[in-house]
């Protein structure tokens, strides 16, 4: 939601609150006992008025409306730890009647007799009203809280429609580009005369990660231990364009078990460092490495580079600027993105808290 149409609903809920205050004053005025009553003339009516609920009810409440609309929804009532915000938020409300009553009772306002009690009982309703208003302000601030996150996913859940058509689109230019296509084709058509057995095998993968891309990436979410075997599989047909063995370093620890991810969550970065990567005839340009704990996946994948040669937005096919998009609303709270450019290195660094 914009910033402005926040700050006019802020407005709005305030300046209803003032003119309801207000219609209570004008009913008490209709009211023989209150205009019966020997106070100061009109004027001075209104000027009690105005500062009985300063402190009465317009401090309080708005000490708990932005308690529980900037600290209280966020920490607890969106984390779902309802007993906290239950205790919190009473806790709060009393709080503010307290500090309401403390401004009553200084020598402009209407002094310390105003909270002078003849009784306990008495002192303690006086409290509750106050720290009830206190709290409905506080409920209030919540729901605006509460409706303008609502607002805002919804935004976000539109905006990531679009970008998810937008990252297949990419994803299909990117992956399944003519350049990596006819490469892939006319390699394997050279080994289908040097090595029929192994030109047979590229070629059956090949064909797996067409099915891949075709039909396994349409839901949601598919089991880790598939995308890492599409991984391999695009890293064995990456790799027959070089002499070098051991161009990439591809490596697994722990075990993803029964771990899901969102298809495809991984092969940009792997497809850009493919792409960015400096040949080398000897030694590792590549390096990708998972990582898994019952709780965590870990990647990161590096590629040599030529200096000067990586751009910021233009580093890939696809835009950092996207993955990173995609990972915020997959992940919200729930992921670490470190990307590092130093020299001829270029580092990517991706920590994921999965539910299993």
């Amino acid at each position: 939601m914009h910033r402005s149409l926040v700050i006019a609903i802020h407005i709005g809920y305030w300046f209803m609150f003032l003119l309801l205050l207000m219609l209570f004053y004008f009913i008490l005025m209709l009211l023989p006992s209150y205009a019966n009553l020997q106070h100061p003339p009109p004027t001075g009516r209104f000027l009690f008025w105005t500062k009985l609920m300063l402190g009465f009810a317009v401090i309080p409440g708005v000490i708990c409306f932005y308690s529980f609309y900037g600290f209280l929804f966020n920490r607890y009532l969106s984390n779902k730890k309802f007993i906290q915000f239950i205790l919190l938020g009473l806790s709060v409300a009393i709080g503010a009647a307290w500090v309401g009553l403390a401004i009553e009772s200084l020598p402009f306002m209407l002094g310390t007799r105003f909270v002078q009690w003849r009784s306990f009982t008495s002192g303690a309703v006086l409290l509750g009203i106050m720290s009830f208003s206190a709290l409905v302000n506080g409920i209030i601030g919540a729901i605006i809280k509460g409706f303008i996150s609502w607002f805002n996913d919804i935004k976000l859940k539109e905006e990531l429609a679009q970008k998810n058509y937008e990252m297949e689109l990419n994803l299909v230019k990117s992956q399944i580009n003519p350049h990596f296509l006819f490469n892939t084709l006319n390699n394997i058509d050279v080994l289908i005369e040097k090595n029929p057995p192994k030109a047979s095998v590229y070629f059956k993968k090949l064909s797996e990660i067409m099915r891949f891309m075709l039909y396994e990436t349409k839901t949601e979410k598919i089991p880790v231990s598939q995308e890492l075997a599409y991984i391999e599989k695009y890293i064995d047909l990456q790799k027959i364009r070089t002499a070098n063995p051991d161009f990439v370093e591809y490596s697994i620890e722990g075990d993803p078990g029964n771990a899901m991810t969102e298809p495809m969550l991984f092969i940009p970065f792997i497809e850009n460092a493919f792409k960015h990567a400096k040949t080398t005839k000897e030694g590792a340009g590549i390096r990708i490495h998972f990582g898994f704990t019952p709780d965590t996946i870990r990647f990161s994948c590096e590629n040599n580079v030529q200096h000067n040669r990586i751009k910021d937005e233009s580093y890939g096919g696809l835009g950092n600027g996207l993955i990173e998009k995609r990972l915020e609303l997959l992940y919200p709270g729930k992921h670490v993105l470190e990307v590092n450019k130093e020299h001829d290195l270029y580092t990517i660094n991706l920590s994921i808290q999965h539910a299993g």
